[in-house]
């Protein structure tokens, strides 16, 4: 897409240089995903969300819109989420920097309501504030059972679940923004860690991640036969963008 410096960051990562933060899990690797990809980071205070929380095919979305549409063309942006989903904050804010560049930004909720648990964190708490031992032992306890936990909602996020989701997004927006769809000669989209995988998918291009259900696999390919849903993909995960036409 022609705004790439728009999209070099997940919303939840910080400014560092490493393309993992500390104590991540191989990103995206087997069942498992990195901690950037499912927790969310402090947002800077005093900046809250502009755009607003509807349902576009019975499917909750957050709609977030340029200050001078519909009275100047637009082009509509599908932003698909890491595993903080649509409810997070700085998902919003990522939305609506989207919005400021002159997209018509759609985020829908492909997770159906279930993003990745625990996915927010608390500001005020840090590892360097729990000193003591005890503290140090509770804490590592509590990353073992959410990694567990992670990987349980991951086996749960599959593309027959996910991919109807999005296809009722794309049905309702064809006729709810023909005219941002019309004006950008289709659809652009943007994925974020796990959001990624399935703006391939939606572009006609299969991930082979392991193995699947037979569903899952029928899923798939059906979208590759039936042509690219999308005009434009870019995807980010951690400190990295791709964009494919």
């Amino acid at each position: 897409m022609a705004d790439d410096d728009v999209a070099t960051k997940a919303p939840e990562s910080d400014a560092a240089e490493s393309n993992t933060l500390p104590g991540d899990t191989p990103a995206q690797q087997g069942a498992s995903m990195g901690e950037h990809c499912v927790t969310d980071r402090p947002t800077s205070s005093g900046i809250v969300p502009t755009g607003e929380m509807s349902k576009i095919g019975g499917v909750e979305v957050y709609i977030t819109k340029p200050s001078d549409y519909p009275h100047s063309p637009s082009k509509l942006l599908l932003l698909l989420t890491s595993g903080t989903g649509i409810r997070s904050v700085n998902n919003q804010l990522q939305a609506d920097q989207f919005a400021g560049e002159g997209f018509l930004v759609v985020m829908p909720d492909q997770f159906g309501g279930d993003p990745a648990p625990n996915s927010t964190t608390d500001p005020n708490v840090s590892p360097e504030s729990s000193s003591s031992v005890i503290e140090q032992v509770k804490l590592k306890a509590a990353e073992t059972a959410k990694s567990f936990m992670i990987d349980m909602w991951l086996a749960r996020q599959t593309p027959e679940k996910v991919l109807p989701l999005l296809h009722k997004v794309i049905e309702g927006v064809k006729d709810e923004f023909a005219d941002a769809i019309a004006n950008g000669g289709g659809i652009y989209a943007v994925g974020y860690c796990f959001g990624a995988k399935y703006v391939l998918l939606l572009a006609g291009e299969r991930m082979d991640d392991g193995p699947r259900s037979q569903e899952s696999r029928d899923e798939e390919r059906s979208v590759v036969k039936t042509g690219p849903t999308i005009k434009v993909g870019a995807l980010a995960h951690g400190n990295r963008s791709h964009s494919r036409v």
